[in-house]
């Protein structure tokens, strides 16, 4: 095996060692981000917003998985090189390997969660393991990266090597040595230590991301938390009973009829563990609810902050949303009906002093802005008009997931989650209308309002279907405004037919639909519009998700035999 490629696979080695101790410290502690996620999350807020939008339309969900994927390979490869370049100049190589430490630690900092001594510890503490892990395995298979100068002949030797009694000089070898005595091992062992070291680093790794997920699933949504309130944890039941004002309103279980039995209908409230998540946050910010508070700032009378525990005790109530991501596809899956629980956002903004007769140019904005920096804008007179804007901290009658904003977020009827739904939410600022936020800078456009959409969910295209009765059945939304009527053709808009609407729970939430086809032998294309409350049906043109929301109608090929 050649010197260059032992040196490369001593340096990969040691890189996955870095990222293996590095994601086993992080798994023990919340102080300590995890390095390839942070860098990843650097690269993410670096990109610029044309290529984030290309990326996003091309690979959807899988970007994350993908960017983080890129970043630890990308790392594995230079860590390779640099272990080739330690064979010429060690200062060179020594210097690039505390280039990709700094920038590790940087990125690590940077994250919400971060606490400087512990954080800068571990990614030190790894780098240098890894540089121990790398080191180790290049003398035990190279050796010193300078062979040793060939001994000059002995006084007796002659110039062809013939000893001084005239026989041949014994041939010596040049040998490379791991140190004064030790000699570089076989090439067998060699790969054995390597291939030992990487299997140590990716079995640490595993073990952290294991002990992380373990510890979080609760939270993320597989066994959602009971909510848990000031309300509830405290209050007397004098306090607490039915017709206090200070109650929470709760809904009603939805009835029957808000939903049709038949297979493939999703149901009529999504379950958070299935709730649609995409956002820019590769790692869901930990936060301590008990630390965290919310500030409201900006051009208010009455800039103050609050704590969980203060949000809570204030009226809170449930409201059934179905929220919707501006980039879904037309038939995409990126909308979801959820039963938030919340206080009202123009309650906290009257607290602040703020009311529809007091806005102006200099408050025209609302922006919301999360523990990690994100930031989505709306205008201000939205939070105010009557709709049931929330400043959210339960979904489902359970505590929020970590994923979708642990333990305060805003949700938003009738605007996309890109200008309205700051998960993690820690400051409301109310400011003028020329501040662009994170997608606005991005090229996305600046208002964002949900368009009147429908979905067919119970047939697929390209299904082979028997002749007689097929259930064509899905959902339709248009928050704050309703859906009234859903019509269904199965001869490519030549035709249209009425669907039998489900009762809606809300004007914010999505409404099911039924349409009984009686379908013949032959090759049909289905589609579905919907007509919201007031009156504007869906358009046809179609149009891509950027930069406004996809338009169109939902189109499928089936045959019926």
């Amino acid at each position: 095996m050649k010197t260059r490629t032992k040196a490369a696979i001593a340096g990969g080695a040691g890189a996955v060692v870095t990222f293996g101790a590095a994601e086993l410290i992080q798994s023990f502690s919340e102080a300590v981000p995890s390095i390839p996620v942070t860098v990843s999350q650097r690269i993410i807020e670096l990109t610029p917003g044309a290529l984030a939008t290309e990326a996003t339309q091309t690979v959807g969900t899988a970007a994350t998985p993908i960017l983080v994927t890129c970043v630890v390979i990308g790392t594995i490869v230079v860590s390779a090189l640099l272990a080739i370049l330690s064979l010429r100049s060690k200062i060179a190589a020594f210097a690039g390997a505390a280039a990709i430490g700094a920038v590790g630690l940087v990125s690590a900092l940077s994250d919400a969660a971060a606490v400087t001594g512990p954080t800068t510890l571990a990614v030190a503490g790894s780098v240098l393991l890894g540089l121990a892990a790398a080191g180790g395995l290049l003398v035990s298979g190279i050796g010193r990266t300078e062979e040793a100068p060939e001994s000059a002949p002995s006084e007796g030797a002659s110039a062809e090597g013939a000893s001084s009694e005239g026989g041949p000089e014994p041939f010596r070898g040049r040998m490379r040595e791991a140190g004064d005595s030790q000699m570089t091992v076989s090439r067998s062992s060699f790969i054995s230590l390597a291939g030992g070291a990487v299997v140590a680093g990716a079995a640490a790794a595993g073990v952290g991301r294991f002990i992380l997920g373990s510890g979080s699933s609760e939270a993320a949504g597989n066994a959602p938390a009971p909510l848990q309130t000031a309300s509830n944890t405290e209050a007397t039941d004098a306090e607490t009973t039915e017709g206090s004002d200070d109650a929470p309103q709760q809904l009603d279980p939805p009835p029957d009829d808000a939903s049709f039995d038949i297979e493939g209908m999703p149901e009529i409230i999504t379950p958070a563990a299935s709730f649609y998540l995409i956002d820019t946050a590769i790692s869901s910010p930990r936060i301590n609810r008990d630390n965290w508070t919310l500030s409201i700032s900006g051009a208010v009378d009455n800039p103050f902050e609050m704590t969980y525990d203060e949000l809570t005790s204030m009226p809170y109530r449930e409201s059934d949303v179905t929220l919707s991501c501006v980039s879904n596809e037309v038939g995409g899956g990126l909308v979801s009906h959820g039963r938030w629980t919340g206080v009202l956002l123009s309650d906290v903004l009257n607290e602040a002093g703020v009311s529809m007769d007091k806005l102006g140019r200099g408050n025209e904005q609302l922006v919301g802005r999360s523990v990690d920096g994100w930031e989505a804008g709306f205008k201000t007179d939205i939070a105010l008009d009557g709709r049931e804007a929330l400043v959210a901290f339960g979904l489902n009658g359970a505590e929020l997931p970590v994923k979708h904003g642990y333990p305060v977020r805003l949700v938003v009827p009738g605007l996309y989650g890109y200008v309205s739904a700051t998960k993690w939410l820690e400051e409301i600022e109310l400011t003028d209308w020329g501040y662009d936020v994170y997608w606005i800078q991005r090229g996305w456009s600046k208002e964002g309002p949900v368009l009147t959409q429908s979905r067919i969910d119970t047939v697929e295209g390209g299904d082979e279907l028997e002749a007689g009765t097929v259930n064509i059945g899905g959902v339709a939304w248009a928050p704050t405004r309703g859906i009234e009527r859903v019509e269904v053709s199965t001869d490519g808009g030549d035709s249209w037919n009425d669907a039998e609407l489900a009762t809606q729970l809300d004007d914010d939430a999505w409404r099911q639909y039924l349409y009984e086809w009686n379908a013949e032998p032959g090759e049909y294309t289905i589609q579905v519009r919907a007509t919201d409350g007031n009156g504007d049906t869906q358009t046809e043109d179609e149009a891509a998700p950027i930069p406004s929301g996809a338009t169109g109608y939902h189109t499928i090929e089936v045959s019926v035999a």
